[in-house]
């Protein structure tokens, strides 16, 4: 059997790995028109950095690797430019000689990934305009900045790569700018969790313009859509990407409705003996099983490693799975990056994604340290959606310093399960004063969701504040910090310890809403007002924290 693989980054490289551990007969073919293969895209920002010195350190694997490895042929600079689905040929062209020669497969699959999004901006083809998407793009750009030395930058987008960047541009003392076409910053995140980050962006001195776009490029400015102009030494083009599917659309394959390559959950295209993997194939969400594309290097991994065993599947034998194919299961879009000392991760659905599928949710913020105060515990804020009916657990956003992906990793793992919100709390973690709490920031998430779902100690979001006619709001905390710190707007200062003796200036007929720094004595005013009677009593989300932290904006 002759495979060809079209792409060979994560997903056709891991394709064709599997494939040979399967079928040590099989003649495997990958043709590649980069230069790089099997790189690590997600650590090209660090190599602009310097943090990374070589960038062979990302690109540990060449051709002659997978030729002595594993007997697999990988042509570089090699654009397989024609597909010929009824005699299974192939038309290639050398992109070095200009030579075309043709080839032939039994088996094809495509893994040819995603390419920048070419926003239409007069004076984008200029020299110092960067995409951010293969080595070679990270070799120009620090090459352009060791060269000209650059003194001002623009980054447009506030996804994982323009923020990374960001971090790494600042090494090179360049004063860098953010400007962000959509009015909230970076879109794993909801729009409270998202000025979280924002405020803590500006008081680390980041600079980010919101709402507007850049219309034209100039030598050394860029004109923005509000009519501004701001100094551009060098331009970084975060904007996203789009699946590349300009071969598999001149094969007739199906699309999907996002318009990446449809595959079936084994990886399969429209027609038979083609499939696809990567940063092209639209997957599915694993909570909704609607359609989505995640051009993630997890999901292109995956799928790439299910594409290689079921192309070659006729070779081994399986005992357990009937069919002997392996299926994707779907994804939950998980991600993390690191900004400065932020790291800002996310899993599952978003507050707008579970009201959008119709989940009659509750949300709820959790403020908690990675590990106890006295061995210099790091705050981190959790956002966890679930859904009333079921009490499933559905999305979960962090924002932290310190310990973030341990959490993340065990939402993303009880979102998998289908776990509900009261099993959080019997989950047998791990925990030593080094390394964590008694009780673990991902229990308190589960106890909080628990306690508002099924015990009546409803959470409100402090975006509800005025929402609620006759609304009183009680500051639970001290005197001191009620005048110190800042309060609620219309809070009354109402210590815990003095609530018991001043329920006479409360009317328990009228909606309640109490709060504290964080949450915790919040909880216990919303216990005592229950007990005393009253009907309508809630605990501010995240506490007073979290209110100064999201509904105030801060100015830079």
């Amino acid at each position: 059997m002759r495979i060809v693989i079209i792409g060979a980054v994560a997903a056709g490289t891991s394709a064709a790995a599997k494939a040979r551990r399967n079928d040590d007969f099989a003649e495997i073919v990958i043709y590649e028109k980069d230069q790089d293969i099997s790189y690590s895209g997600c650590g090209l920002p660090y190599y602009i950095g310097d943090e990374i010195k070589d960038i062979e350190e990302l690109t540990p694997r060449d051709a002659k690797f997978f030729d002595e490895k594993y007997d697999i042929t990988v042509k570089t600079q090699h654009e397989v430019t024609h597909v010929n689905m009824i005699h299974k040929r192939l038309t290639i062209k050398n992109i070095v000689t200009g030579e075309t020669f043709n080839d032939h497969f039994d088996k094809l699959i495509l893994a040819t990934g995603a390419r920048p999004f070419m926003p239409k901006i007069d004076g984008i083809e200029q020299k110092h305009v960067f995409f951010l998407r293969n080595v070679q793009n990270a070799i120009a750009i620090k090459t352009f900045i060791q060269e000209h030395k650059p003194k001002t930058a623009i980054i447009a987008g506030t996804g994982f790569i323009g923020f990374e960047v960001l971090e790494n541009l600042l090494p090179w003392n360049i004063k860098v700018k953010v400007v962000e076409v959509m009015n909230k910053i970076t879109p794993n995140l909801d729009e409270d969790m998202a000025l979280l980050l924002e405020n803590k962006l500006i008081e680390k001195g980041v600079e980010i313009i919101k709402g507007t776009g850049i219309t034209e490029i100039h030598e050394d400015s860029v004109t923005l859509s509000n009519g501004k102009v701001e100094d551009a030494d060098m331009v970084i083009l975060a904007t996203g990407v789009r699946p590349n599917v300009d071969l598999a659309k001149a094969m007739g394959l199906r699309l999907g409705t996002t318009g990446a390559i449809w595959v079936d959950d084994t990886m399969r295209t429209s027609h038979p003996d083609v499939y696809a993997a990567g940063d092209c194939i639209e997957t599915y969400n694993s909570i909704t099983k609607q359609a989505v594309y995640r051009p993630l290097g997890t999901t292109a991994n995956k799928t790439g490693r299910i594409a290689g065993d079921n192309i070659s599947r006729d070779n081994i034998t399986r005992v357990n799975n009937a069919n002997g194919l392996m299926h994707y299961q779907g994804n939950l879009s998980t991600g993390i990056f690191k900004l400065f000392d932020l790291s800002i991760g996310s899993t599952g659905l978003s507050e707008a994604e579970a009201r959008k599928a119709g989940y009659d949710i509750e949300v709820i913020h959790n403020i908690k340290p990675h590990r106890p105060s006295y061995f210099d515990g790091e705050e981190m804020v959790i956002k966890a959606i679930a859904d009333r009916t079921s009490k499933q657990l559905l999305g979960v956003q962090i924002v932290g310093t310190e310990g973030v992906d341990k959490r993340l990793d065990v939402f993303a793992t009880l979102i998998t399960y289908h776990a509900k919100v009261d099993e959080l709390f019997h989950l047998d973690l791990s925990y030593a004063p080094p390394f964590s709490t008694t009780k673990d920031p991902v229990h308190y998430t589960g106890m909080i969701l628990d306690n508002a779902i099924e015990r009546n100690r409803k959470i409100l979001p402090n975006t509800e504040l005025d929402k609620l006619p006759g609304l009183q709001i009680i500051d639970a905390r001290t005197d001191k910090d009620y005048t110190k710190k800042g309060h609620v707007e219309n809070a009354i200062s109402m210590p815990h310890a003095e609530l018991r003796k001043r329920l006479n200036e409360l009317d328990p007929k009228k909606p309640v809403v109490t709060y504290c720094n964080k949450g915790t004595t919040g909880n216990a005013a919303q216990n005592i007002l229950i007990n005393r009677g009253f009907k309508q009593v809630y605990n501010l989300s995240g506490g007073h924290q979290f209110y100064k932290a999201t509904r105030v904006k801060k100015e830079k």
